[in-house]
């Protein structure tokens, strides 16, 4: 296989960033997370802080959708295109690792596309959420739920498919068994993927 790209889709507090990285790093290829909203920016001439908010939202507004830019199309769906055809420029010129951004959807047709999606118990990414990424809530439980609904509802809305469905993906993992753990048996299964092992 010329060249592979792995999708990280994920539960928040899961690690799949982590892993991510750690991943890419162990096959020396480059990691795109929140390298895709430069990108997009650089794209689109939207502002970066502009395209992570309009990330954020668990669907999107009514106002959004009236919000034109001189363009024909409302620009959430703008922004959720240029991301997308960053995303297949990418893949279509190098391995590497995204984590986010719909991009197993995006590159759903990319026979050289392995997807992946990471979650773990509500308990395991609170502590996570606490001790990796340092964040603060007054009920982290309900914060990560609404994380994960927010998230669930952008893929939704994009994708038309199920955010977190097990048939989207071609694993779905947790976790909790170790960030150091997932990367290595993701490293294990990138690299059978890549030399064409079926």
């Amino acid at each position: 296989m010329k060249h592979y790209i792995v999708t990280i889709a994920r539960e928040y507090g899961s690690g799949g960033r982590l892993i991510g990285r750690r991943l890419a790093q162990e096959l020396n290829i480059p990691f795109y997370d929140k390298e895709l909203i430069t990108l997009a920016a650089q794209e689109s001439g939207f502002a970066e802080d502009f395209i992570e908010k309009i990330e954020q939202k668990r669907r999107v507004n009514f106002l959004d959708n009236l919000y034109m830019t001189g363009q024909e199309l409302p620009v959430a769906e703008q922004v959720f295109l240029t991301q997308s055809q960053v995303i297949r420029k990418i893949a279509e010129k190098e391995s590497c690792v995204i984590v986010g951004r719909c991009a197993d959807y995006v590159l759903r047709d990319f026979v050289n596309c392995l997807r992946v999606f990471v979650h773990a118990p509500l308990e395991w990414r609170i502590k996570c959420v606490r001790d990796e990424y340092h964040e603060t809530a007054s009920n982290f439980e309900d914060y990560l739920r609404k994380q994960d609904k927010n998230r669930a509802g952008y893929y939704n809305y994009f994708t038309q498919n199920k955010w977190g469905k097990a048939q989207n993906y071609h694993l779905s993992i947790d976790s909790s068994i170790g960030i150091s753990a997932v990367a290595r048996v993701l490293k294990e299964m990138v690299l059978a993927f890549a030399e064409g092992e079926r």
